[in-house]
């Protein structure tokens, strides 16, 4: 560790409505901002459903019956978030950690790219795309003769009194079907993928042994 002592981890069981969560949230930035309460890393899965982000457009909500859509206050454009998808919720206080708002972006995809390598997955960022992409070498080429890219994870943030919350979600087994009722994160040229679509039996419970190693790695 770095000087920093490690968050609260809670893991909620089942699917946890959204707009709970919200204001779980709230309130919990609310209390380490005061310093009554500990920062917390905080792991969910959401029944089906769209996020807005402060970016989103409306034209990239393509279906909006399919799913019910909640105005978010993080950053972004739309995300889609259900079942087999991990959520989480990060909740520290990027005051005491260098109040460097790119720098902790930057390490919520050092995490992410991190705990992919933990299954063997190679994941990698993009200038001007937020979120971690993985190249498929299994697919055909695109029509500019390149490997197309996927996109894993989502990162979308807010920080308020510089303590940050909502985090990022990691695509585990969701039905990739799904996402088609958005243009996710407004990008329409790439597609979506997952752990089990890539080919490798990851559960739940391994992402989570993952995230808790390589998150003392990568902020400490």
């Amino acid at each position: 560790m770095k000087g920093h002592t490690m968050p609260e981890w809670i893991t909620s069981v089942g699917q946890t409505d959204y707009e709970a969560s919200v204001a779980e949230m709230e309130a919990r930035v609310a209390g380490i901002a005061q310093g009554t309460k500990d920062e917390a890393i905080w792991l969910v899965e959401h029944p089906p459903l769209y996020t807005a982000g402060t970016s989103a457009q409306v034209a990239d909500l393509t279906d909006p019956d399919l799913f019910p859509v909640y105005e978010s206050k993080r950053g972004g454009q739309y995300t889609y978030h259900g079942p087999g998808q991990r959520v989480a919720y990060v909740m520290l206080n990027v005051g005491d950690r260098g109040r460097d708002v790119r720098k902790f972006v930057q390490q919520m995809e050092d995490w992410v790219i991190a705990t992919l390598a933990e299954f063997n997955v190679k994941g990698e960022r993009r200038d001007g795309r937020v979120g971690v992409w993985v190249v498929r070498h299994d697919k055909p080429l695109t029509a500019a003769g390149i490997p197309p890219e996927d996109k894993i994870a989502a990162i979308g943030v807010r920080l308020r009194k510089w303590v940050s919350f909502h985090g990022l979600s990691i695509n585990v087994e969701p039905d990739l079907s799904h996402f088609e009722g958005i243009v996710p994160c407004g990008i329409r040229e790439h597609g979506v993928t997952s752990l089990v679509d890539l080919g490798l039996p990851v559960t739940m419970d391994d992402l989570d042994v993952a995230l808790k190693k390589t998150f003392a790695e990568t902020f400490g």
